[in-house]
């Protein structure tokens, strides 16, 4: 067939409503998975402003083995020889290694953790209160260096 004619029989009424997928609930949705995050902002612990804590280890190497370094977590022998339960961990911001094992007593006997818990304060702020926050924030740089603060806003 040439030229523009009339396509004969042609099917055109398919009724693509039925295979297509739209996305008008993509709005919905999206409001549906923020208020979801908000409400598990407010559950789960609050984040280390320092970021979280490891162990201070020595490389393995003989070019390295006088240098410290971070490591890659605490054993769980040396959470147990500190006082901190297992599952208190994840919600101070100390890191686990958990097929680590302590072939010393040098690395049980290091006092960090000890001292970051001892350190570790814990401040909540809300959020509607935007001037107390201020003055929360003003006086929490001006205490001691060596708190390690933790600062969660609640909603």
């Amino acid at each position: 067939m040439k030229h523009n004619n009339v396509i004969p029989y042609g099917h055109f009424k398919k009724h693509t409503d039925i295979r297509v997928k739209t996305w008008f609930n993509q709005p919905a949705r999206k409001k549906r998975r923020r208020i979801a995050r908000k409400e598990m902002a407010v559950k789960i612990p609050p984040p280390t402003t320092a970021g979280a804590l490891h162990p201070v280890v020595h490389g393995q190497t003989l070019k390295y083995n006088m240098k410290v370094r971070s490591g890659r977590g605490f054993s769980l022998e040396e959470l147990q020889a500190a006082g901190i339960p297992k599952k208190l961990v994840s919600t101070n911001g100390i890191v686990v290694d958990h097929p680590c094992r302590n072939r010393l007593l040098e690395g049980i006997q290091a006092d960090v953790l000890k001292t970051y818990k001892a350190n570790s304060l814990v401040v909540l702020i809300k959020v509607g209160d935007s001037a107390l926050s201020r003055d929360w924030l003003q006086q929490l740089k001006f205490m001691e260096p060596t708190c390690l603060l933790r600062v969660r806003s609640r909603l």
